[in-house]
């Protein structure tokens, strides 16, 4: 009942000032018809992008002329500062796509590059896991399977130098990379 009370108490208090006030447009329409009354005679001059000379440089026109009765020279100087913004957009759009293929190309080598070397560590790594000696007393044929080993270590060894040129190789590319102008996540990915 109480809550009832309060639902209605609430309407009827929200709907008082709509019900017998003025409304907002009202109230906007006397204001403005007041200001008329007081405003002086001469209007205010009302300066738009249409009334303003395309070429800043340019001579103001004479209060007497036509906004639209311009020289034939100015709409060709606009038709050719138009040509020109569209042509430095082009070479502007053309130098963007070029340094995104550059970034791209760039990013693509290093990255084939840590490929590389990450597959020359597995290699390097399944090899060494593979070279077990064992003491020439407790088997039979030591020799042969001792020399199979150190063809495998010899082996283990010219991977390792290898892997150490590819490493000095990917830290070349990064710092060409770097001197070519390329962000972090492009030499760093």
């Amino acid at each position: 009942m109480q809550r009832t009370f309060l639902k209605i108490a609430a309407i009827a208090i929200l709907m008082s000032p709509v019900a017998y006030g003025q409304s907002l447009g009202d109230v906007a329409r006397e204001n403005r018809e007041k200001k008329a009354q007081d405003a002086p005679a001469v209007q205010p001059k009302v300066i738009t992008n249409t009334n303003l000379p395309k070429d800043p440089d340019a001579k103001p026109e004479s209060p007497d002329a036509e906004p639209g009765a311009s020289a034939p020279d100015d709409s060709k100087a606009a038709h050719r500062r138009s040509e020109e913004q569209r042509s430095a957009d082009r070479r502007f759009a053309a130098q963007r796509r070029a340094e995104l293929r550059a970034t791209d190309q760039w990013k693509r080598q290093i990255l084939e590059q840590e490929g590389r070397i990450s597959t020359l560590q597995a290699r390097i790594d399944k090899l060494h896991a593979s070279i077990h000696f064992v003491d020439s007393n407790a088997f039979s044929q030591g020799v042969a399977y001792n020399r199979y080993q150190a063809r495998q270590m010899e082996r283990e060894a010219q991977m390792q130098e290898q892997l150490g040129e590819e490493k000095n190789k990917l830290e070349q590319m990064q710092e060409a990379a770097r001197h070519a102008g390329m962000h972090t996540p492009v030499y760093d990915p």
